[in-house]
């Protein structure tokens, strides 16, 4: 039995995560679901899992260098097969599942992107943590998938372009599976010593059980000054600390960098939470006003990047 059983059946289950051969990318990428397809690729792989600590990421390499490498191409859909997977939250898990065929007998797909949590630097394969929805067409489609059943997958898709000590200070504000971009993010800033850029991120939730990654974003935020987090939900539990309930003007403003030129404001969420706060995008995916509680703030389009 390999490592990541043996852990794996210590673990309180609590969200799916998944495993690729590949190389994992820094930003978005497209998945494509092709039913029966099995495609074999070779090479290193790691396991992503979680100990009973509510959502502590661990790696479990091994090493295994036989065989060819494959890597994500933006324009060419590339098979990977999907390696395990293990529950880590009681309702988490870009991609394109066939949904039967349409008035001319043709697969009609659903498209979406996804972050990979995986270190942008690792090497042979990436992670992906995605949120299951009762009726969510894509998600329901991957909690369904098996180890050894392979998904097609073209990116990364380019969405900002981070360069050290570009803002002096970065607001995050995320929700729910939101979260994986800006741990892209946050990592790349933290794990280079030359960058002096700090963060802020207002993580919101449904309840303390929904922070994903909690534990993790706590271990970097208190071992890394530059860094500071602060978690709402909406229903609290008896002994919870943080905040409580949407992201109001009054928390965006305690908890984000002022409106200036060195400032840049992330957002990722669900779209109830983005039009709240930043405004949804516009009708041709680019980026559209700033309105809700950052526009009452003061900050303008071009202090403001939506995911």
């Amino acid at each position: 039995m390999s490592t990541f059983f043996r852990r794996l059946s210590k673990a309180t289950p609590i969200a799916f995560s998944h495993a690729f051969r590949g190389q994992s990318q820094s930003n978005s990428t497209h998945f494509r679901f092709p039913v029966g397809a099995i495609a074999a690729v070779s090479g290193g792989i790691s396991y992503f899992y979680y100990f009973s600590e509510p959502n502590l990421a661990h790696l479990d390499q091994i090493n295994e260098e036989t065989g060819p490498k494959t890597a994500l191409h933006p324009d060419k859909w590339i098979k990977f097969k999907l390696q395990e997977k293990a529950k880590v939250s009681h309702n988490t898990q870009l991609y394109r599942a066939p949904l039967g065929e349409d008035a001319e007998g043709k697969t009609k797909y659903v498209v979406r992107p996804y972050t990979p949590i995986s270190d942008p630097d690792s090497k042979g394969y990436f992670d992906l943590m995605i949120k299951i929805y009762p009726e969510g067409k894509m998600s329901q489609y991957f909690s369904k998938l098996n180890p050894g059943d392979v998904v097609e997958v073209k990116g990364p898709i380019e969405k900002i372009r981070y360069t050290p000590n570009m803002k002096k200070h970065i607001g995050m504000i995320a929700g729910g599976s939101g979260i994986t971009p800006m741990l892209q993010v946050i990592e790349a800033i933290l794990k280079n010593p030359d960058d002096n850029t700090k963060v802020s991120l207002i993580y919101a939730n449904v309840s303390p059980d929904d922070i994903l990654l909690k534990k993790k974003l706590d271990m970097l935020a208190s071992s890394h000054p530059n860094l500071k987090v602060f978690y709402t939900v909406d229903n609290p539990s008896k002994y919870w600390v943080g905040g409580t309930g949407y992201i109001s003007k009054d928390m965006a403003s305690k908890g984000l960098p002022s409106p200036s030129d060195d400032t840049l404001i992330l957002v990722c969420g669900p779209p109830g939470m983005m039009e709240h706060v930043s405004g949804g995008k516009a009708k041709d995916w680019s980026q559209g006003e700033v309105s809700g509680v950052l526009k009452e703030l003061g900050y303008t389009e071009g202090m403001v990047y939506k995911f």
